[in-house]
């Protein structure tokens, strides 16, 4: 693991809507937690048990000879989408572990860093961005690297270094929509809105349109003394949240 001493401190104190690493949208897939289709029999399994999944994952979790980094990782993603987070480290760990190539390894160690700050984890999340950082500074998986541990370090209190890896994260890979969107947020809070708006306008163009995104924009044109404009994009936002919340009525 990476020297975290640097970054000790005390977790933020409250919640914000800074990106936290998840649902990064095409053409980046890595981390689509919604689990593929399992191969259970729902005659023997009652299919909203979560419990019963996990147990099926443990016998798919098994090591040996055959092992294959990539399925560990998939098995990571699918313990994730089913909020197991500390069974989602041992996969992504182990992943990491078996990996016969740098991207591979790379992505397993993102991916663990995800899952220790889905637990709050914070350190630990922060040792291993850094580990998949330090592993291949140019990899495929740098900018997401970059991004997330730029929400870990906002969340454990390092308030420069998270604008540092916020902005490493555009230059590494300025097609990454959600990169856009956490640095903006840091600039909203350090009274950068005309920086931010441009971020935000830059997250919208590449298809990252959550609400968050729609939220931290009207933020910034408020500050501008933009208020009908600001008072529209909020609209927006709560638009998106609405049929979101409705799709999950609809999906249960």
């Amino acid at each position: 693991m990476t020297d975290h001493e640097e970054d000790s401190g005390n977790p933020g104190d409250g919640p914000h809507s800074f990106s936290e690493g998840q649902g990064f949208s095409d053409p980046y897939e890595g981390f689509d937690l919604d689990p593929p289709e399992l191969s259970i029999d729902p005659s023997t399994i009652d299919p909203v048990d979560s419990y019963a999944v996990a147990d099926h994952l443990d016998e798919r979790n098994i090591v040996s000879d055959a092992v294959e980094a990539d399925d560990l990782i998939d098995v990571g993603l699918e313990y994730m989408g089913i909020n197991r987070n500390e069974q989602a480290v041992d996969s992504f760990e182990r992943a990491a572990r078996y990996a016969d190539d740098e991207t591979t390894e790379q992505e397993a160690w993102v991916n663990k860093g995800i899952a220790h700050a889905e637990l709050e984890e914070f350190e630990a999340a922060i040792d291993s961005h850094r580990e998949a950082i330090q592993f291949d500074e140019d990899g495929q998986f740098a900018a997401e690297a970059h991004t997330n541990l730029a929400y870990a370090l906002w969340e454990f209190g390092k308030d420069e270094k998270a604008f540092y890896h916020a902005e490493e994260a555009v230059r590494e890979n300025d097609r990454l929509g959600q990169a856009w969107y956490n640095l903006s947020f840091i600039q909203n809070e350090r009274a950068q809105a005309e920086d931010a708006l441009e971020c935000l306008d830059n997250a919208l163009r590449l298809g990252f349109r959550q609400s968050d995104v729609y939220e931290e924009k009207s933020r910034a044109l408020d500050e501008l003394g933009r208020e009908e404009e600001a008072g529209e994009v909020a609209a927006r936002a709560e638009k998106i949240r609405e049929e979101q919340e409705a799709a999950l009525v609809d999906e249960g």
